[in-house]
């Protein structure tokens, strides 16, 4: 991973202290919240129903065992003894005194850690496949490109001060798992005919109140071109944004209203301004920083095979983790290992300092010091030996988090919701933890098979509901929760928006309607084999429709 230069330590140093003046001020009434607000937002902090929120940066989702150690700091000594992991691979603190959080930045900061560009409206954390330097599938892996546009665009003076948030995901697989059509900027590793590395550049793409899927406006950008072409975009961006409306002030609605052939034509009309200008990314300097990531050293462990076959047979609830939650590495001897943070009945993406620490202590042992963050909120171990894996589950069982989920029907990503927001409508983690409950069940989890439930409390979307195979929205009418109900969605390589089914529903009776679309599933499925995606695609709306709402009209909540 990338380590700090001389220069970063510096700029990070000094910018703990710059905030540690701005809050003094604060506290001491000579800054009026209305002027410290966007101050503080460029440094992480919300301010929520309940308390200042702590938002710290984890750049395309990858860290070490002492920063996931320090973050266990964070939680036990300025918040509550838990963080919870979110959907742009970052860390939330919700519980933070305001007095304490230049404190905890400092704390932050001895680890190469902190908490700029987590929030305002400038280019957020770069996000990135969680298996990348590890899958199978990989053309080639996405973080030193991630890096690279990360160090580009820190405080970057031209575009600090956007339109609105805009947001960056890379992937260098066949499989997109950092959902990188539902960005921005949307940026797919690939090789031309000629084996060259370059980009597919997608642009456009969003949640929130206008879901849309990106538009790919490139199929082939050179790696040497990445910052000049990324700029060009901003460019456009910057100058063509609404800014006079929020609402329609992303990037998509740009895309939308100009459309997507004459947006291109002035992306590379600024391109070839910018072309062969001090943006183009020198052979030596893409190396230095891939060189940070370089594969480690992976020996030959062929017992583990022998081993594993062993530890599965005479452990049943071992063979269904490793079933579940332990993918194929590109070498044969060792796998890939997602450490569920949606244990049955829990809140999706919380973990208390002492698992934090737990997971530290298994990847300095096991893992060749290396943790991933996923967009899906849980956590990922890349390089494990099989014959390690029985080790690590009996260190992850200790520590209650060796749930074998992923992927099924209790894996679900939601936000905070109104348990946490100020922006909410509604509660999402009670939904959650209600779902998880019913479908807890590893019998009934197995039947069920692939099936991602994602769950936001308000219409900005950070449970990523719009691409949930199932989708929960909490509005809020007349006064009460509602929970509107897509079907459909993904955010793989065959991004979908998922269709709003028919009026919402109201709290105690969301699991029950859940309960009957996964009932309707199985009913008419080809064979187990069948996803509820594939199946959806297939069959369409109609037949969920009729056995929520029978011949009742089924109207949007």
């Amino acid at each position: 991973m990338y380590r700090y230069d001389e220069f970063d330590h510096a700029f990070v140093a000094g910018r703990v202290e710059q905030f540690r003046d701005q809050v003094e001020r604060r506290l001491a009434g000579e800054l009026a919240e209305d002027a410290f607000k966007p101050l503080r937002l460029m440094n992480g902090v919300y301010l929520q129903l309940h308390a200042y929120m702590l938002r710290i940066a984890i750049p395309y989702g990858t860290l070490s065992a002492r920063q996931m150690r320090m973050l266990a700091h964070i939680g036990r000594k300025y918040d509550r003894g838990y963080g919870h992991f979110t959907t742009r691979q970052n860390i939330q603190f919700n519980w933070p005194k305001l007095s304490e959080i230049p404190d905890a930045l400092a704390d932050l900061a001895t680890v190469e850690m902190h908490a700029l560009q987590t929030s305002g409206n400038c280019i957020r954390n770069v996000t990135a496949d969680h298996f990348a330097g590890a899958a199978a599938d990989e053309v080639a892996d996405p973080r030193p490109y991630a890096e690279i546009l990360r160090q580009w665009s820190s405080v970057h003076p031209e575009f600090s001060f956007l339109p609105r948030k805009f947001k960056i995901a890379v992937t260098g697989a066949e499989r997109d798992r950092a959902a990188i059509q539902v960005h921005d900027i949307g940026l797919h590793l690939k090789k031309n005919d000629a084996g060259e590395i370059g980009f597919a550049v997608y642009v456009g793409g969003g949640q929130g109140r206008t879901p849309m899927v990106a538009k790919k406006i490139r199929d082939f950008l050179p790696e040497e071109d990445l910052l000049s072409y990324t700029t060009a975009i901003m460019r456009v961006y910057n100058l063509h944004g609404r800014r006079d409306n929020k609402y329609k002030a992303r990037i998509k609605i740009l895309v939308h209203e100009t459309g997507a052939e004459e947006l291109s034509r002035q992306v590379e009309a600024e391109f070839a301004e910018l072309k062969n200008t001090e943006l183009k990314l020198p052979e030596a300097d893409i190396a230095a920083i891939s060189a940070y990531f370089a594969p480690p050293e992976l020996p030959a462990r062929a017992e583990g095979w022998a081993n594993l076959a062993g530890w599965k047979k005479a452990d049943p609830a071992f063979a269904d983790w490793v079933r579940q939650n332990v993918q194929p590495h590109k070498h044969p001897d060792y796998g890939m290992v997602t450490i569920s943070l949606k244990p049955i009945g829990g809140i999706p993406g919380d973990a208390t300092s002492e698992q934090m620490e737990a997971v530290a202590d298994i990847a300095e042992d096991y893992a060749l010091d290396e943790i991933r963050v996923s967009h899906e909120q849980n956590l990922i171990l890349p390089h494990v030996a099989l014959a390690d894996l029985e080790a690590v589950y009996r260190g992850l069982v200790a520590a209650e988090l060796a749930t074998a989920n992923a992927g099924l029907i209790t894996d679900i990503i939601a936000c905070p919701g109104l348990d946490y927001c100020a922006l909410a409508n509604a509660r999402s983690i009670p939904v959650a933890q209600e779902i998880s409950t019913r479908f807890g069940s590893p019998e009934r989890q197995a039947e069920i098979g692939e099936l991602k439930i994602k769950i936001s409390g308000c219409i900005n979307a950070c449970g990523h509901h719009h691409v949930g195979h199932i989708g929960l929205l909490g509005v809020e009418k007349k006064g009460a929760e509602l929970y509107q109900i897509t079907l459909g969605g993904s955010g793989d390589e065959n991004t979908s928006i998922g269709e709003i089914i028919g009026r919402g529903f109201e709290p105690e009776k969301v699991t029950d309607a859940i309960e009957v679309i996964v009932d309707t599933y199985l009913g008419l499925r080809l064979d187990p084999s069948e996803t509820f995606l594939a199946a959806y695609r297939r069959v369409g709306p109609q037949p969920f429709k009729d056995a929520l709402y029978g011949d009742k009209t089924a109207e949007a909540a």
